[in-house]
């Protein structure tokens, strides 16, 4: 994708591996790595909030 600055592929023990990107005008990317034209896209504070919900543990009942 162009503009859009992905980070080295994040791989959870046997799971998937996930890439976070950001691009200029402060977008952030989340996708399945290999697949990164198919990412969801917020902003930076968004992304940041997901992602530290997630390390709370608030999305568990989900896997």
């Amino acid at each position: 994708m162009t503009g859009i600055n992905w980070e080295d592929p994040y791989c959870g023990e046997g799971n998937n591996c996930f890439r976070i990107g950001t691009d200029p005008e402060g977008n952030a990317y989340i996708a399945v790595a290999g697949q990164e034209e198919h990412h969801v896209t917020d902003s930076r504070d968004a992304l940041r909030a997901l992602i530290l919900e997630i390390k709370a543990g608030k999305a568990d009942h989900l896997l």
